[in-house]
Parts: structure tokens; sequence; C-alpha cells
């Protein structure tokens, strides 16, 4: 059994035929290169044509393999400044452990996250602290896995409150070109997706969600159709706007 995905993971295939590119009214340019020296620029801004607001960002990478160790260095035209220190499979095998902090010179505001990350065949299991003025929030999350069934648990807890703020469960199947997923979010909301990679060319998506107390029941049905290596079609009908179903459709092409 390989390595189960992160509980964030679970459901992904289906969410992202859903999800990716459809942003209407959007213009975004990425860019990636990488120096001679190793280190890799990432560039990306975004321009949103119905209020005409401009967002950038840029990030630094340089990573010591020779130690596991990864720095990353972040900007964005909101004027924060993040620094990422990242060290992999050193204090033990499949353990990564990250320190992340930003800071906004306009507004003084600071904040720091502590995050782990612990995988192995069958396991996956993450802890990450933010750290707050008023108290600290412990994020903690563990996905298990065997013979393509996985199994996950989700939870916060805020120590300003002495609450859990989150208590998530997730059960799901998994082979290499079907996927399915259910899950309860705090005792409350229930939700469930299919993934089917029907062909090379063709992935189809089935989402289904409801909440206790309310009589209505959202669902969707999506499919991504790649025309060649720079072409795709993807399109989906559903009812998450309302009780009208929408559908839209989104053709791509990439020029290399």
């Amino acid at each position: 059994m390989a390595i189960p995905p992160s509980y964030a993971d679970l459901g992904k295939s289906a969410r992202d035929i859903f999800n990716k590119g459809y942003g209407f009214g959007l213009v975004k340019l990425d860019v990636k290169t990488k120096s001679a020296s190793g280190v890799e620029f990432t560039t990306s801004g975004s321009s949103n044509t119905d209020t005409g607001k401009v967002n950038g960002s840029l990030e630094t990478k340089y990573k010591w393999a020779e130690y596991g160790l990864t720095f990353t260095e972040k900007w964005n035209t909101d004027n924060t400044l993040g620094t990422e220190i990242a060290i992999e499979d050193q204090i033990a095998k499949g353990l990564k452990l990250t320190f992340d902090t930003t800071f906004s010179p306009n507004t003084g505001k600071k904040s720091g996250k502590i995050k782990s990350a612990y995988k192995r065949e069958c396991l996956n299991l993450g802890c990450d602290v933010d750290f707050d003025f008023a108290g600290p929030a412990i994020h903690g999350s563990a996905v298990f896995g065997y013979e393509g069934w996985l199994a996950g648990y989700q939870m916060t807890f805020d120590s300003a409150k002495s609450k859990l703020t989150r208590n998530n469960f997730s059960v799901g199947y998994k082979t290499g070109d079907f996927q399915l997923h259910t899950n309860v979010n705090d005792g409350s909301e229930f939700g469930g997706s299919i993934y089917q990679k029907v062909s090379d060319n063709l992935e189809t998506a089935v989402n289904l969600s409801w909440t206790a107390g309310s009589n209505s029941t959202r669902f969707g049905i999506a499919a991504k159709y790649k025309l060649d290596s720079t072409a795709s079609i993807s399109t989906f009908l559903n009812s998450f706007f309302g009780n009208t179903p929408i559908l839209m459709v989104r053709t791509v092409k990439r020029w290399l």
C-alpha cells in the first residue's frame, strides 16, 4: 500500500474537476524559473476584470538537499513578507518539520506557525500549531489506508476557548482510476464525491452534500475532456449556487 494522501487531499481529484480553471473575470499569469545556483523563482500576477484589482506575489526557494533543508521567502502586493524553513527526512524517515512566519510592515501584524507531517506506508499524520496572542490553535489530522480503503480524522483545538472548533471524519476508497469519498463535518454537514477516469482523455466527477436540519441537497456533475496535449474542455452542472442548476463550459488552450 502506498502512502495515503493527507486529510486535505481526500476527494481532491473530484474537487479539481469542479474548481480548477473556472476563473471567470480573472486574468492570471504564473512564471517559474530556476537559476544556475539552484534558486527557484516563482512570480504570480492576477487581475480582476470586474473590480480592476491587481494582485501579485514573488517567491524564492532554495533547497539544501544534503541536509534536507528548504528555505523559502515570499512577498505579495499586500506588502506581506513571509519566511519558511523546512527540514525533511533528517530527524526521522518520513518526518517533515516546517517553521512558517509572516510579517506585515504596514500594520505590524505578525504570525507564526509550526507544521509537522509524518508519512509512512498506510499512514499520513499532520499536526500544526498556529501561534496567536490569545492562545495557540492546534490542528491535527490522520489518514489510514489499507488495500485502497481510506479513513481519516481532522480536528482543531482552540486553546483560547478551550474547546474543539473542528471535528471532521472521512471514509473513502481509491484505486488507479476510481475514487469514492464521504465525509462528516462537525456532525452536521455531510458530503460525498465520486471521481472516475473513464479514459486517458476523459475524467468525470460527482459531488453531493447536505446539511442537517435543511431540506436542500446540493448536487453537481462535471467532466473534463483532453483534446490534445495543449487543449481541454471542462463542463459542470450543479445546484451549489441555489435551487436552479447552473451549466458552465470552459475551453482551455495552452501555448507552449
